[in-house]
């Protein structure tokens, strides 16, 4: 018995590996997404969406990316959705926008709108205040490139519905940096199963929306909520017939702040996990299969020992560490290979900790407030 289970814990390392070799050579081997057209001349007006709460510290950093954005200040209306924040939000946000030469509201949120709630309320409102037919929605604590409008709309064609971009999640401290290459080796998994014409997900944080696009869905309002608000628009406006963009370069590359504790992260990944549960049934086995890995080296080590099984540890380092430089490089950033043994303890310890607290059940709790 003993023996059979060792033959397909073996199989299982081996497919794992394979699949993970394919992953990094597919992804390293891709041109990139080509965009759907020059932009057109005049350039379009174009409306960026942010939701803040308590964001009196970030808001700031995000509102002087945008400032100094390469696109023409007129043509931008920036409408920021203050959402109940109990610090100094809209006092941070009126003084870092003072002059600006583009459209500037800051709109307190007190009601709901339709079925929405939380972020996704505040998103609801904005969007039926937005004058243009481009939504471009960010979160507060982001920071944007000065190429970001233009290299979102450069793939904007006909029929497609949204343009996500990509974040990287940047600190000083060795626990951001982890995150960091957390973000960016997901981030070129979901790349590269997009570029096989199988849509996953949209990022929240870098993504354009058209108004037609958006106005299909019926908006926010019209949706079921979800704590995935980007996961759930994005599903809604597949199923109304739009297309979609994963767009994997460093001229549209979001710098995320990190989150600042161990718990934070796992209140985020919590979060996440309610938008995997809507995903189609074959990317949920899909992602069941490589979060396998641990349970299945450990069954190895008992019944192989511990030589064969830091063999298959060390080959696992290798070749993710080769699809995590990959996408470093396509994202402009360099990856710090020294951190890949450490990544790996990390990633044991966060598979590890989000289990117990799915286990220990409870609501979701983001940004002071609790959903089912």
């Amino acid at each position: 018995m003993s023996g059979l289970l060792l033959n397909f814990l073996s199989i299982y390392l081996a497919l794992w590996l394979l699949g993970m070799a394919f992953t990094a050579w597919r992804f390293a081997s891709r041109r990139g997404t080509k965009p759907a057209a020059s932009l057109p001349a005049p350039l379009l007006r174009v409306s960026i969406l942010i939701a803040a709460r308590d964001e009196e510290m970030a808001l700031p950093r995000c509102l002087a990316s945008l400032r100094a954005l390469d696109y023409p200040a007129e043509l931008l209306e920036i409408l920021v959705g203050d959402d109940g924040s109990t610090d100094r939000t809209a006092v941070v946000a009126a003084a870092a926008m003072q002059g600006f030469a583009g459209q500037f509201r800051l709109i307190p949120i007190t009601e709901n709108r339709g079925r929405a709630r939380g972020k996704a309320n505040v998103l609801a409102h904005l969007a039926r205040l937005a004058s243009t037919e481009f939504f471009f929605i960010t979160d507060a604590d982001i920071s944007l490139p000065k190429t970001w409008i233009a290299g979102l709309l450069a793939h904007a064609a006909p029929g497609v519905g949204t343009v996500t971009g990509i974040t990287a999640v940047r600190g000083p401290r060795l626990f951001d940096q982890l995150q960091g290459i957390d973000w960016l080796l997901s981030l070129s998994m979901v790349q590269v199963v997009s570029d096989l014409g199988r849509p996953v997900t949209a990022m929240g944080n870098n993504m354009l929306v058209t108004r037609a696009a958006y106005e299909a869905t019926g908006g926010y309002e019209a949706l079921p909520f979800s704590v995935t608000e980007d996961f759930a628009l994005f599903q809604a406006v597949l199923a109304a017939g739009f297309g979609f963009r994963q767009v994997f370069q460093a001229d549209i590359r979001a710098d995320s702040l990190p989150m600042p504790t161990w718990a934070a992260l796992l209140r985020q990944r919590k979060r996440w996990l309610r938008g995997v549960a809507g995903l189609p049934l074959r990317l949920r086995l899909e992602l069941l299969f490589f979060s396998g890995f641990w349970p299945a080296l450990a069954g190895v080590a008992m019944m192989a020992g511990p030589a064969v099984a830091l063999g298959v540890w060390a080959a696992k380092v290798l070749v993710q560490g080769a699809l995590a430089a990959a996408a470093h490089h396509r994202a402009g950033l360099r990856l710090r290979w020294w951190l890949l043994p450490l990544f790996e303890l990390y990633t044991l310890g966060l598979t590890a900790a989000i289990l117990v607290f799915q286990l220990s059940g409870g609501k979701v709790v983001w940004k002071g407030r609790s959903y089912e």
